[in-house]
């Protein structure tokens, strides 16, 4: 005998919430790598022969595009299910420049496997060379808003006084 329809459906739509859910929680970052790279040490070979960019596979996101120098962001996913379309980092950084948290967004794609991003505050959005944050939050948004993963410097929650 059959289970009735109703029961048949609740199971269907709760084994497919279970996967979305479980999705969502094998995504991981892997790594995360921070520090200052000028223009320089992002030219390949091939681009002294006027070939475009190349980004070796690393997805490049910048908040001045036109910009290289900046202090970057480096971070290793690993996302085992499908890929993740319409998401978004946001970062959060307190530089030396402003005590106060600055936000910046990039668009991303999250491929399946393992990947690298770059997520670079260049041009005027970083203060130079010298300069490293004083504490940072990332976060891997949904396309839908809902934070994927985050991360966060040693600095970013200060214990409470007491």
């Amino acid at each position: 005998m059959h289970p009735p329809f109703r029961l048949r459906l609740f199971l269907v739509l709760l084994t497919l919430l279970l996967a979305a859910s479980t999705s969502a929680a094998d995504l991981r970052i892997v790594r995360v790598l921070a520090g200052w790279r000028s223009a320089d040490s992002f030219h390949r070979f091939s681009e002294y022969f006027g070939a475009k960019q190349n980004d070796g596979g690393i997805n490049m996101l910048r908040s001045q595009p036109a910009d290289r120098n900046g202090y970057y962001w480096l971070i290793r996913l690993k996302n085992p299910h499908a890929p993740v379309s319409g998401a978004r980092f946001e970062l959060q950084v307190i530089s030396p420049a402003a005590p106060e948290p600055k936000i910046f967004t990039f668009a991303a794609e999250i491929p399946s496997g393992s990947s690298l991003c770059q997520l670079g505050l260049t041009g005027s959005d970083w203060p130079g060379a010298k300069a490293r944050p004083d504490a940072w939050h990332l976060r891997l948004l949904a396309a839908d808003g809902t934070t994927l993963l985050a991360r966060e410097s040693y600095l970013w929650e200060m214990p409470a006084k007491k």
